[in-house]
């Protein structure tokens, strides 16, 4: 069988500079404990080849599945969690941030300049390849579902294929500025990033509204907020309608059963009631998504983010200020 009819060969690393892709063999158990099928999912031991986008491109048989479906998100927001109690089902192939859709993500944001490595005129042929690869399954009855990396959520009206959908997953401001100031290292990786979400809010809005120097931390958590959130609205826009669910992780939370139901539903996977229940109570629920090794369930959550509401309760004002300033000016209401 072909490397590009099978999930036993996924497309790890695509390298867009020399039109080549990594190709890596997994098995399902593989797929289902990893966070994330990046670098990190990588086995010392696993088999590898390295086969010329071309070659990958020709050998996607006719009849190729092209039905993945997708969760987006703002980040910190339980999108790992509920991609793995979702890919509890036996319906549904979870997969959890491919390195390949974060690349493709960033070959359509630099499409059209002069210094883009694709021509624009074959990525809608691009962007089919990668859809067949991602949909592809170990039986007949799942169905693929792509859980992304927070920011790819920009380029999600065309990373959807026709006929599937996509959730989208947030928090309220107040809950997912709390998220970040609950630990360190979110808050020096939203620092790390904070120019390029700037970009991104300035890009969707048009115009150049603020300037990242007169900006303290409570305000630049507030943009990476907006911007994420924008650019879910964003894709609600651009995908036909009935293709998107959005769900709050707090009200999640607070309704485990129902939501999993309402999500399994939308997606078109089979979930009654007792079922839901039962997923509900998986030792998932208990265990700190990222690394299932560590306990780090909803009361640890609630701890971590009432001590940082506590702590940081000035930042997070400073946060929610700029927001009720800038909400009107980008069409945002929470």
């Amino acid at each position: 069988m072909s490397a590009a009819a099978t999930p036993g060969w996924f497309p790890q690393l695509l390298d867009p500079i020399n039109d080549r892709v990594l190709l890596v063999a997994k098995r399902e158990q593989e797929y289902r404990d990893a966070a994330f099928l990046d670098e990190r999912s990588l086995r010392q031991d696993g088999q590898r080849q390295i086969v010329d986008w071309s070659a990958l491109a020709a050998a996607v048989p006719a009849d190729a599945r092209r039905d993945v479906q997708y969760i987006f998100h703002i980040g910190h927001v339980g999108s790992t969690l509920i991609s793995r109690l979702l890919g509890e089902l036996p319906q549904v192939f979870a997969l959890r941030e491919p390195t390949i859709v974060r690349t493709v993500d960033e070959m359509l944001e630099e499409r059209g300049r002069p210094e883009a490595l694709w021509d624009p005129a074959t990525i809608p042929a691009r962007l089919d390849v990668m859809t067949s690869l991602l949909s592809r399954t170990f039986r007949p009855e799942q169905r693929a579902m792509v859980k992304a990396t927070s920011f790819t959520s920009e380029s999600a009206a065309e990373l959807v294929p026709a006929g599937s959908k996509a959730l989208l997953l947030y928090a309220s401001p107040e809950r997912w500025m709390e998220t970040m100031m609950a630990g360190e290292n979110s808050r020096t990786t939203l620092r790390g990033a904070a120019q390029a979400s700037l970009r991104r809010l300035h890009r969707r809005s048009g115009e150049h509204r603020w300037n990242l120097w007169e900006m303290n931390e409570g305000e630049r958590i507030a943009m990476a907020w907006a911007t994420e959130m924008t650019s879910l609205k964003q894709a609600e826009a651009r995908l036909l309608d009935g293709a998107t669910m959005w769900m709050d992780f707090d009200t999640f939370l607070g309704g485990s059963a129902e939501s999993l139901q309402a999500a399994a539903a939308f997606f078109g996977a089979q979930l009654d009631a007792e079922g839901s229940d039962r997923l509900a109570r998986h030792p998932l629920m208990g265990r700190y998504s990222k690394s299932t090794d560590y306990e780090y369930g909803p009361m640890q959550r609630e701890a971590a983010l009432a001590e940082a509401r506590r702590t940081h309760k000035e930042t997070i004002r400073d946060g929610l200020r700029w927001l009720d300033r800038a909400s009107p000016l980008l069409n945002l209401a929470w």
